[in-house]
């Protein structure tokens, strides 16, 4: 038997903050990838191909670590797992500034990569050790992405800054080292919840085989191939839609300059108030009816051009907001609390793997065809086979009686 979770009420809040803070700290640099990919491509003359080896390199990681480690946080504990990354994440930030070389670059991306999985997958576990109900599972997981989300607005609005003072985009990371250092005191003082592991998570191990069980899971797979579809639409806006609108002359150049930073307020303040929106309408038409948005905003953005796209492309962030913390959310619920680490960690592998695939499948089109649109009409098709997988979960809700199965027994 799986004893409860022991929690301690006068830590819940600063354990919530110290979570809330680790999303936002590793977005800071995930999330500015589309300021620093024109960067190298300058210093080291490469191919938008090459080049998003910034992006393919981290995402490698944290999918390599989501899907080999995710069990890690089910059997020795999330406390222990979210230090064990923080500690990588802030050894490898800080060797930024120990080299120049775009091999050494992607070597510590990828390194920082896989201390992103292994902490993210023990934060994504220690969510449901915090929530009550899979509605507050929900709720917390929207919430935390909106600090993700937060983490996307400063990351980039520091490195613009550091870019226009003549400073180096390493920087970025010195700083999300010295915060991740913070994090890792402040977490080692912290009373984590407690729970005793049960004989079965114990016999189906901590790591590769735990997750492979998982992946031969229907609702493990269909909740993972949502997120890949949605991830892939999301990172054409967050990695090339910079390189899309850099030569626009038109009369929103001012918007286009700060298109990154207008997607990510929208998106950051739609996961804060889809928090509260999840409370009081059902997931299954929410997520229908955004990603229907989303569709909306790749089809007008590519049919219209870049005069279109500065407008649609940066909003689209409003609607993208609670898709994938919702997605996520119900997919870890639709299993054990003793499995979250594990399951999280699959997901997590779709994720990241869509954060590969999607942005070098654009990068490549885009390069064989000779502009970037021709990779956003990719991006047009991975946003609409996301609308009707979630207008198909909507009309069936395949997943209401195992919900509400888990509801009664885990919370």
């Amino acid at each position: 038997m799986i004893q409860p979770v022991r929690k301690s009420r006068q830590n819940t809040g600063a354990i919530r903050a110290i979570t809330f803070l680790m999303f936002m700290m590793f977005a800071m640099t995930t999330d500015s990838v589309g300021i620093v990919i024109p960067q190298i491509i300058k210093t080291f003359g490469l191919s938008m191909t090459a080049a998003g080896t910034f992006q393919y390199a981290t995402m490698t990681g944290i999918a390599l670590a989501g899907f080999v480690l995710g069990g890690l946080a089910d059997s020795f504990g999330r406390k222990r797992t979210i230090l064990v990354g923080l500690a990588l994440f802030a050894v490898s930030s800080y060797l930024f500034a120990a080299g120049n070389s775009f091999v050494y670059f992607s070597i510590l991306l990828g390194a920082g990569g896989i201390g992103i999985g292994v902490f993210k997958t023990g934060a994504l576990a220690l969510i449901g050790d915090l929530s009550k109900s899979s509605k507050e599972h929900t709720s917390l997981m929207n919430t935390v992405e909106g600090f993700f989300g937060v983490g996307s607005i400063i990351g980039p609005a520091i490195l613009s800054r550091l870019l226009a003072t003549g400073a180096s985009w390493k920087g970025l990371y010195l700083l999300a080292g010295t915060m991740c250092v913070l994090l890792i005191v402040i977490a080692m003082r912290a009373n984590y919840p407690q729970r005793v592991k049960s004989d079965e998570n114990l016999e189906q191990g901590s790591g590769l085989r735990h997750s492979i069980a998982a992946m031969h899971n229907p609702y493990a797979l269909a909740f993972s191939m949502g997120c890949f579809l949605y991830v892939a639409a999301e990172a054409a806006i967050y990695v090339w839609m910079p390189t899309l609108l850099a030569d626009y002359k038109g009369s929103a150049a001012t918007l286009a300059t700060y298109s990154i930073s207008i997607f990510f307020i929208l998106r950051a303040a739609g996961r804060f108030i889809g928090a509260r929106m999840l409370q009081h309408f059902y997931w299954t038409s929410v997520l229908a009816l955004f990603s229907g948005l989303i569709l909306i905003c790749f089809l007008v953005s590519v049919a219209g051009g870049a005069g279109v796209a500065v407008y649609l492309l940066p909003a689209s962030g409003l609607f993208m907001s609670v898709i994938y913390p919702s997605i996520n959310s119900k997919g870890i619920s639709c299993f054990p609390k003793s499995e979250h680490g594990a399951i999280a960690g699959v997901i997590l592998f779709f994720t990241c793997l869509s954060a590969v695939i999607g942005p070098l499948a654009m990068g490549a089109v885009s390069d064989v065809m000779g502009h970037a649109k021709y990779g956003f009409i990719l991006a047009t098709g991975f946003a609409a086979l996301l609308f009707l997988g979630l207008f198909f979960n909507w009309v069936f809700d395949p997943t209401r009686e195992r919900l509400n199965r888990l509801e009664a027994t885990e919370y």
